[in-house]
Formats: structure tokens, sequence, C-alpha cells
């Protein structure tokens, strides 16, 4: 979370970052914090061994 915080913080507005994650419970913690922070959550696709994630980088947050 604290990777894809930051990385988010340094796109602009409107740009996409891809995760993969291996971690049972970011299919509740991404969500979550894209909706704490008002980025997008595109897509969620499970994958072997964890999930994928697009997440689109809100213009309200920096």
């Amino acid at each position: 979370m604290l990777k894809a915080r930051k990385k988010l913080a340094a796109m602009a507005p409107g740009s996409l970052l891809q995760l993969e994650t291996t971690d049972p419970l970011a299919v509740i913690d991404i969500p979550a914090f894209c909706a704490e922070a008002g980025h997008r959550l595109v897509e969620t696709t499970a994958q072997d061994g964890g999930h994928r994630f697009l997440i689109e980088r809100s213009a309200l947050t920096s």
C-alpha cells in the first residue's frame, strides 16, 4: 500500500497504475484505499497466487 500510495502521488491525474499483489487481504485493502483517497478502482482481476488491480489516479489528491 505504501508503494502504491507513493507511486500514485507522483503520477499525473488520470494516469493508470497497474498493481499486482500476492496479499490475500488486498481485495479488501485496495478498494478501501481507493475510496478513501478518491482514486478510481478500474478493474480487479484474480490471477494465480494473487490479484491485479488497475487504479486511475484522482485529480483531487496529491
